[in-house]
C-alpha cells in the first residue's frame, strides 16, 4: 500500500518541482526596434557615420542600411531593450545636422516600435 501511496506522489512532486523552475526562471524583457526615417536633407556619408558612431556598425553594415532607409522609407538599425532603444533614439535625435547637407536643418528623424 505504501508503494502505490508513493507512486501517486511523484509525479505531483515533478509536476510541482516544474512548476517552481518555470516561476525561478527570468523573464525575458520585451525587444524593441530602433527605426530610422528617410529625409531629403541628409547624404548617405552623414547616415554611415551616425550609424557607424552610435551604433557600431561596420563600414559595410552601415552603407547597407543607409540604402535601405533611401529605397524603402526607413530601416531597422537595432533591436534591443525598450530603455535601450530610447537611448539610442535620442542620440540619433542629438546627433545634429549634416555639414555636409548647406539645406540640412537638423538631425534625423528616429521612432522605436515593439518587436511583435
Amino acid at each position: 500500500m505504501a508503494d502505490s501511496h508513493s507512486a501517486v506522489m511523484e509525479p505531483e512532486a515533478v509536476v510541482e518541482a516544474k512548476k517552481q523552475a518555470q516561476r525561478d526562471k527570468p523573464k525575458r524583457q520585451p525587444r524593441y526596434h530602433v527605426m530610422l526615417w528617410d529625409d531629403s536633407e541628409h547624404t548617405f556619408d552623414y547616415v554611415i557615420s551616425m550609424l557607424q558612431q552610435l551604433f557600431g556598425h561596420t563600414f559595410e553594415r552601415a552603407f547597407q542600411l543607409a540604402k535601405q532607409v533611401d529605397s524603402t522609407g526607413c530601416a531597422i538599425c537595432l533591436t534591443t531593450t525598450k530603455e535601450h532603444a530610447e537611448l539610442k533614439r535620442d542620440q540619433i535625435h542629438a546627433f545634429g545636422k549634416d555639414p555636409l547637407a548647406s539645406k540640412c536643418a537638423g538631425s534625423m528623424s528616429a521612432s522605436i516600435e515593439a518587436d511583435i
